[in-house]
């Protein structure tokens, strides 16, 4: 599946949750001054064995989002409805268009939040009955709980759709986003990715990632980008990059190298541009070979001071379907502290180890 714009799509803001803090400022002052976000593991909290991860600093839903509607929500979702709120929170942020019945929401995901849906089936197993179950927690078992949690919180009218993509999935969204905008589905897409940490993630990717991929601490946190048409920006929400293009590809084993170079060439002649011209690569830092061979492509096509110019996303940790939006915020809360920076050429590359590859070319502002 690709995307060439017909209709220029252009990011006109960010916002995140993320290990360095809650919203953009957070992410942008811990990347300048390269602040770590590695800590040990509260082993009783988490109920996992000693380990090392990269937390949001002293997150918890309902101190950060209030008591009202969140007795029974999940870690994903406070996540999700949190970076959304710090989005539509920004000065400049115009509620009429970036909600309502024009405004859409695509959010990335894995699964949703595994331990929800874990603990839901372990309360069926474990119960008198199969149906001897918290009702009020059924919800959140639903792989697209943190979507429509986010469009009832903000009144987001338009269409509300969960991709489930793994690391990919972030890619993904901005792909879907930009076809929502272009037929003519919506004026406005909330574009986001959110990934949770918990017990039942930790034990998922322990027992799945095989005996190649190191043991990468887990990261979480959510980042949403603001995708609008280039005849909606305004002075108040200017235009933070142009979308050039969006190219997928399917590929595993000894296939994905050649695939993902395949899709990286293919996405910067859809955009008009070479390897030569990109500013900055950056990677999704996929455990293991896969991420090795990511960064050793983009160097082989970009050059390695394009893929150093961006600190690279695992320093969040591993936040999987978030990695993608997170990339695209790391490069645009850099690109604005570099004046050299203005009107160049980003390319964000994912791969997953199922499979799904994908890469975007960005073409930065020429405002300084």
């Amino acid at each position: 599946m690709s995307t060439a714009v017909a209709h220029r799509a252009v990011i006109t803001g960010w916002s995140a949750v993320s290990p360095l803090g809650i919203g953009a400022e957070a992410l942008s002052e811990g990347l300048r001054t390269g602040r770590s976000t590695d800590a040990p593991v509260d082993t009783a909290q988490w109920k996992v064995p000693a380990t090392r991860a990269h937390l949001v600093p002293g997150f918890e839903t309902r101190e950060v989002l209030g008591r009202k509607g969140t007795r029974s929500m999940d870690r994903v979702t406070g996540l999700a409805v949190a970076a959304v709120g710090s989005l539509l929170d920004q000065p400049g942020s115009v509620r009429e268009t970036e909600s309502g019945k024009r405004a859409a929401l695509v959010l990335a995901t894995t699964t949703g939040s595994a331990a929800s849906m874990m603990d839901f089936t372990r309360s069926s197993l474990e119960g008198a009955r199969p149906y001897d179950v918290d009702p009020a927690v059924m919800p959140n078992a639903v792989m697209n709980c943190a979507a429509g949690q986010c469009a009832i919180w903000y009144g987001i009218k338009g269409p509300n759709t969960t991709l489930a993509g793994g690391r990919a999935a972030g890619l993904l969204s901005l792909n879907y986003a930009i076809r929502l905008l272009s037929s003519g589905r919506a004026d406005t897409v909330l574009c986001a990715a959110a990934e949770e940490y918990s017990a039942a993630r930790y034990w998922l990717e322990r027992h799945s990632r095989g005996a190649a991929a190191p043991d990468v601490a887990l990261g979480e946190g959510a980042a949403v980008l603001l995708v609008q048409p280039a005849s909606a920006v305004t002075p108040a929400r200017p235009a933070l990059a142009e979308v050039l293009a969006v190219r997928t590809r399917v590929a595993t084993g000894e296939q994905a190298g050649p695939a993902l170079e395949a899709c990286v060439r293919s996405a910067l002649e859809a955009a008009g541009t070479s390897g030569d011209d990109v500013w900055a690569a950056s990677s999704s830092d996929a455990p293991g070979r896969l991420g090795h061979l990511e960064r050793e492509i983009l160097g082989r096509v970009c050059g390695s001071r394009a893929v150093d110019r961006v600190p690279a996303v695992g320093r969040l940790g591993d936040v999987s379907a978030a990695s993608g939006s997170f990339q695209i915020a790391m490069a645009l809360a850099t690109a604005a502290g570099d004046p050299a920076a203005a009107g160049r050429i980003v390319l964000v590359t994912s791969a997953d180890r199922d499979g799904s590859l994908a890469c975007a070319v960005l073409k930065l502002s020429e405002a300084s």
